[in-house]
């Protein structure tokens, strides 16, 4: 384990259930969602780490549950020191501040009523940073920076393309100079050639504001090109976590090996001489997981013991963690 000054934030045992209720006046509780059931993992302060797996895995469920924009139903997140799950009010809103998000759809999380100024330069506002000229001038930097037009500062949403509304959405995230910031999915609706243009602008934006990053993905390509380390998530828990050199290099779980060998390869003769492994079924219900293992009922090596224990999430060697009894 690093040492505790080189964490900038660790999550303890993080689970998320919403509740399924039924009736009408009087709501019973009859089950839950187990989006996130029983988290462990730390971030490095200016790096990069990123969370991989199939869509309703709990990615983006675990990235607002450390913001406490859902609060966690058991565990700690602890952050800068303090333990986020334990904060409340005026406490919890200071330490917003120096964490953030990037939201997936850009065309859903501006509000078509604000200009660009009033999105951009509201957190300054929330967090007594800047009013007046003051605001405008920091807005006007924060769209240089991002590479937009300073003087767009009274136009809508509507007026930009996809690329153009997500580099708002970065600005936004910036405004009051945060140390983390929770990338969720914010390439997944663009375009691929602008794709890459928000990908650099990200890593010029670490490299030049020292910023940690957790960013969810479906491409692993994307994952593999920006991230430092990657943890591979499946029905709500985390089965691999590494360096991405050697989980592209040796991955070890079972579900990370099929999930990489979905990853297409430029070359023909390389493409048409690995192997592809298919899974079978569908992936279980998060209201309803399989005993054990969660994915023994799709794992193409397990065993009875994978049906009966929940395997540990341990060290293997070298900062390698996985959840497998075969491994």
């Amino acid at each position: 384990m690093p040492d505790v000054q080189d964490k900038l934030l660790e999550v303890k045992g993080l689970k998320k259930y919403f509740p399924i209720t039924q009736g009408i006046i009087f709501q019973r509780v009859k089950a839950h969602v187990k989006a996130v059931d029983g988290l462990d993992f730390f971030v490095r302060k200016g790096e990069t780490l990123g969370l991989v797996g199939e869509s309703g895995c709990g990615k983006s469920t675990t990235g607002r549950t450390i913001l406490q924009l859902y609060r966690p139903t058991e565990g700690d997140v602890i952050f800068e020191g303090k333990n986020l799950a334990s904060l409340k009010g005026e406490e919890l809103r200071k330490m917003r501040r120096h964490m953030q998000m990037i939201f997936q759809d850009p065309y859903a999380s501006l509000n078509p009523r604000m200009t660009v100024g009033d999105i951009i330069g509201e957190p300054l506002e929330v967090h007594d940073i800047a009013k007046g000229k003051e605001k405008k001038e920091r807005v006007q930097e924060l769209l240089t920076i991002v590479g937009l037009n300073p003087y767009f500062v009274n136009r809508y949403p509507h007026e930009f393309s996809g690329g153009q509304r997500q580099r708002i959405g970065v600005a936004r995230s910036l405004a009051v100079n945060p140390d983390f910031i929770v990338c969720d999915e914010p390439i997944s609706a663009l375009d691929v050639s602008i794709q890459a243009q928000i990908i650099n602008l990200l890593e010029e934006l670490q490299q030049k504001f020292n910023l940690t990053y957790l960013f969810i993905a479906h491409d692993l390509s994307v994952v593999r090109h920006i991230s430092d380390r990657v943890a591979v998530m499946y029905l709500g828990k985390i089965v691999e976590l590494t360096d991405r050199d050697a989980l592209y290099k040796n991955p070890l779980h079972p579900y990370t090996k099929a999930l990489l060998s979905a990853v297409p390869i430029p070359d023909p003769v390389v493409e048409e001489k690995r192997e592809r492994i298919i899974l079978v079924g569908d992936v279980p219900s998060p209201v309803n997981p399989p005993s054990g293992c969660r994915f023994h009922t799709r794992c193409p090596i397990a065993i009875d013991r994978c049906k009966r224990e929940d395997p540990e999430f341990r060290n293997v060697g070298n900062e390698h963690y996985v959840a497998c009894h075969l491994v």
